[in-house]
């Protein structure tokens, strides 16, 4: 577990390294974003990868870490806007809104530390590609929790699964790092 809280970290410092980066050029006009939007720019990110890894090339250069990256950021601005509500205009300092995402990120991963306990790191075993398709299957299901209203009647809410979401992409860039992608276990490009 120690190697996985050391990998976790320094992707979390990355994120936020962007995040931070962004802040400052652009301030934090994404409070304005209702979380179906920010819903939608995470589904756009994830089903980008899922279409880098069937075609195996990128037409304007761009791969896959980079969308991972903004996977993670964009779940974790959700979760702020889930807590704190969404603005007519950007009501926080760049600061503000860096400690606020590092919150979140945080969160997660108390939550991936509790989680690995439980299932013993069974994500290390998992494909990049399965990784991104449980990102796209969490980001299903809360696009029809916020069809409708938000409510469920037994599953876990919205934060839970941008919870997740979140994690799985941490997961995945970790896997990346490691030189593991569905080549390497063996499986090749998807036809």
């Amino acid at each position: 577990m120690e190697k996985t809280l050391g990998q976790y970290a320094a992707v979390v410092e990355e994120c936020m390294g962007l995040f931070s980066k962004k802040a400052k050029d652009y301030g934090t006009a994404w409070r304005i974003l209702r979380v179906p939007s920010l819903t939608d720019q995470i589904f756009i990110k994830a089903q980008r990868i899922r279409t880098l890894q069937e075609v195996g090339e990128s037409k304007v250069g761009e791969g896959i870490r980079p969308e991972l990256i903004g996977i993670v950021n964009y779940a974790a601005m959700a979760l702020v806007q889930l807590e704190m509500g969404v603005v007519d205009s950007p009501d926080l300092t760049a600061k503000r809104a860096i400690d606020e995402v590092g919150s979140k990120l945080e969160q997660a991963r108390t939550l991936m530390q509790r989680k690995n306990h439980d299932y013993g790191e069974a994500w290390r075993s998992m494909r990049v590609s399965s990784l991104v398709d449980l990102i796209l299957m969490k980001l299903l299901r809360i696009k029809q929790i916020e069809d409708n209203a938000g409510k469920t009647l037994v599953s876990e809410g919205i934060d839970a699964n941008f919870l997740d979401i979140l994690n799985y992409a941490v997961f995945a860039m970790i896997q990346l790092d490691e030189g593991i992608d569905d080549a390497s276990k063996g499986i090749g490009h998807l036809p």
